[in-house]
């Protein structure tokens, strides 16, 4: 939970640079913020690369290596071909996975053919401190200056998946004969691998609407973050040849007209939805001991609300058991996250985008690295879950938060994101009518400072 002085708060407000350390408590952990790259326009994709450096693509057509000790960044390439226009531009990066004995890079990438924006594919060659050797993989998908996806991940088995987004055209999710609005899957020289869903095709799956975040966990779970419209951002576990449900289903399945779509046209629900939108954008997954609070968390940046979004997952990876805000408003719009092997994060402030505001010194790279416990090794502070039972109800609604969120305000959502009812939470258990609510998913939030807590309901007749 963050805490600002009086002098931090003039600082914000005079619009001048971020200070050099700041902190933030992570539970019992202090966690020290300070900026290790400045002056960068647009980062879209970090990510922790084997010469412990972190390898970084600027929408305008940078791909970089920053040394996180020294701040000191070097370009690789600067590709003429990328057509930045709105959201487009250069995009998605991934490493083979083996980089010492292939040292390829993996970028995706908005370029111009005619007056049309496409996206393609390509693989470069690291040598001699230099990408070389272009070799374009796939191109010709559709895209726009809205709506472009792309984040690229390869798995252990050395298969690449990389996100598409509609590009404006809603009607292409649902069509398999299109590559937008999909996670495709092709093998590292551009084929199609066996065991895709569809015959001689790349789609994985389909259904998307943005999806800016891709990430594997440690036990091979793909977790997607998507975009939605004004309601109903998305977390999604990704399982072959499933339908996501865009544009006939916004987040879960909980209205008459998408039951019987998601019943026919077999839909993955996310595992968690937000509505208002949060613009979630890019995730990594947190696994280790430098900050046990975030241990098996994903760490997902927003870049509307500008938040570090940290989702508790369930052991089996399936579920997740509690959300928590971090950096809520420290630094802007928020794009990526990557999590260095040491359990330092590093977050691509992204406010030269066009939507965000920038101060003196963005865009700029911030490192989250743990300075202290404040409790003795072994014993961190637990936090009690935000309660809501039974549930599903139809009558009386019982709410408990932690006595960290008594004061915080509660409110109820439906799956539009209207406000259907709020109240400061006094003290630490409340009792809510459902009488009158009609049938269905609604939402359950605490918020207080710079922490929130949410929960799904189901309310039935």
């Amino acid at each position: 939970m963050k805490t600002f002085t009086p002098i931090l708060l003039l600082i914000l407000w005079a619009g001048l640079p971020w200070p050099t350390h700041a902190q933030v408590s992570v539970g019992a952990t202090q966690v020290d913020t300070h900026s290790v790259a400045t002056g960068l326009d647009t980062p879209w994709e970090i990510l922790w690369g084997p010469d412990d450096h972190i390898w970084m693509t600027e929408r305008y057509g940078r791909v970089s290596r920053l040394n996180p000790e020294t701040g000191t960044q070097q370009t690789l390439v600067h590709i003429e071909q990328v057509h930045e226009q709105g959201e487009s531009g250069l995009l998605g990066m991934a490493l083979h996975p083996d980089f010492e004995n292939n040292p390829y890079v993996y970028l995706v990438y908005n370029y111009l053919s005619g007056s049309a924006i496409q996206e393609r594919v390509v693989r470069y060659t690291y040598g001699d401190q230099a990408l070389t050797s272009p070799q374009v993989l796939l191109e010709g998908i559709d895209g726009s200056s809205i709506h472009n996806g792309s984040r690229v991940v390869v798995d252990s088995l050395e298969r690449l998946y990389f996100t598409t987004g509609d590009a404006r055209n809603t009607a292409s999710a649902q069509d398999l004969n299109s590559l937008n609005g999909k996670i495709l899957r092709m093998n590292l020289d551009g084929s199609i691998p066996e065991g895709n869903p569809f015959q001689n095709s790349y789609v994985y799956t389909y259904g998307h609407r943005n999806p800016q975040g891709l990430v594997i966990s440690p036990d091979g779970i793909i977790y997607s973050s998507e975009h939605g419209p004004a309601s109903d951002d998305e977390m999604n576990i990704i399982e072959k040849g499933r339908n996501y449900g865009w544009p006939d289903v916004m987040g879960y399945c909980d209205e008459a007209s998408e039951t019987a779509f998601c019943e026919d046209h077999n839909v993955k629900e996310p595992i968690a939805a937000w509505t208002p939108t949060l613009a979630v954008a890019g995730t990594d997954f947190y696994n280790h001991q430098a900050i046990p609070e975030w241990s098996n968390s994903l760490l997902m940046t927003t870049l509307k609300e500008s938040e570090l979004v940290q989702l508790k997952i369930s052991n089996d990876g399936k579920e997740v058991e509690e959300e928590r805000v971090w950096l809520d408003e420290w630094f802007g719009r928020l794009r990526d996250v990557a999590v260095a092997p040491d359990g330092r994060v590093f977050i691509a402030v992204s406010n030269r985008d066009g939507r965000g505001d920038p101060r003196p010194g963005d865009d700029r790279i911030v490192e989250l690295s743990p300075t202290e416990a404040t409790s003795a090794p072994g014993s961190p502070e637990k936090d009690t879950p935000l309660e809501v039972y039974p549930n599903p109800v139809s009558h009386s609604l019982h709410i408990n938060v932690p006595d960290a969120m008594r004061g915080g305000i509660l409110s109820l959502y439906d799956t539009r994101g209207r406000l259907i009812k709020q109240q400061r939470m006094n003290s630490s258990g409340i009792i809510w009518s459902a009488r009158g609510l009609s049938p269905g998913i609604y939402l359950i939030a605490v918020q207080k400072k710079g922490k929130r807590m949410s929960r799904k309901v189901v309310i039935k007749k």
